[in-house]
């Protein structure tokens, strides 16, 4: 009985030595786990701070694409911190590792569509082929630019919708900025009967570009014969505007066009047969006034 007894006793004292033995050894792991998450945080957080700073310092880089890599780094660095703490505690990381890459590619496979207009925004946001404010046109969306998303585009149409597009499809796809460039061209053609004074039309058109102030000087406006017809001659005003003018002094110009062949008992027809200038509503608002740019 004596020696039972003792046998439960120095059981009892080697479990108890044993336990608080991995005690000392695990509270050192835990609080040795807890230091690294928390200088971990601290040092992804400052990181992140310091490499948004330096991202928006950086002339060309959106705002929205500072903040995509920034949190991309902070993240990076806080599953390293994991991965770290879990090494304290003899977990095997390279199975970890692995299993990560293994989920990240078959998240990758199902988020196809998603990550390629990530990847899309990420180039619009980079080469800025338009910016907030611009009037865009692709074979699938037109409108004024409103935001640049990662995954989508805000676009306010010329009649005054709302319009998103992915931005798989713009990358993929042309784009016409009409509010880019400082200046843009025009063209009237005019069409008058075969016996009439060329040399008067001419002078005529050149007059009118001339009288308004809105015409840039350079590149001078011109006047030209442009082709022949039966019985028809095609006279063509060519002048550059502002693009912020360009709509107004368009459709003025066609008006005083009009009514100045029109004094000389004149069949004209004048017309814009350019396609980038013969905009219907949908590019109105785009060239009534300049559009404003965010950089």
């Amino acid at each position: 009985m004596q020696q039972q007894a003792a046998d439960v006793l120095l059981a009892t004292q080697t479990a108890l030595s044993q336990a608080s033995a991995l005690a000392v050894q695990y509270s050192f792991s835990v609080l040795g786990a807890v230091i690294l998450l928390i200088l971990g945080w601290a040092l992804a957080g400052f990181t992140s701070r310091w490499a948004y700073e330096g991202l928006s310092r950086v002339h060309g880089i959106d705002e929205t694409l500072a903040r995509f890599f920034t949190n991309v780094l902070r993240y990076a660095l806080l599953i390293l911190v994991f991965i770290t703490v879990l090494g304290q505690f003899g977990v095997q990381t390279a199975s970890i590792i692995a299993t990560l890459g293994a989920a990240g590619l078959a998240i990758g496979l199902a988020l196809q569509g998603t990550l390629q207009n990530i990847a899309a925004g990420i180039m619009l946001l980079i080469l800025r082929p338009f910016r907030v404010g611009e009037y865009i046109e692709t074979s699938s969306a037109a409108g004024t630019v409103r935001e640049i998303g990662l995954f989508a585009t805000e676009l306010r149409t010329g009649d005054g919708l709302y319009r998103l597009a992915p931005n798989s499809t713009l990358w993929n796809t042309p784009i016409t900025n009409f509010s880019r460039e400082p200046t843009r061209r025009n063209d009237v053609n005019v069409k008058i009967a075969d016996g009439d004074d060329i040399h008067q039309a001419l002078e005529t058109l050149m007059g009118l570009a001339k009288a308004d102030s809105r015409v840039l000087r350079s590149p001078e406006p011109s006047v030209f014969i442009d082709s022949l017809g039966d019985g028809a001659i095609l006279v063509t005003l060519r002048y550059w505007a502002k693009t912020g003018d360009w709509w107004a002094v368009s459709r003025d110009m066609i008006k005083r066009v009009k009514l100045a062949f029109n004094e000389r008992d004149r069949d004209v027809v004048p017309d814009v047969p350019d396609a980038a200038s013969a905009k219907n509503s949908k590019g109105r608002a785009a060239a009534e006034k300049p559009a404003p740019t965010r950089q």
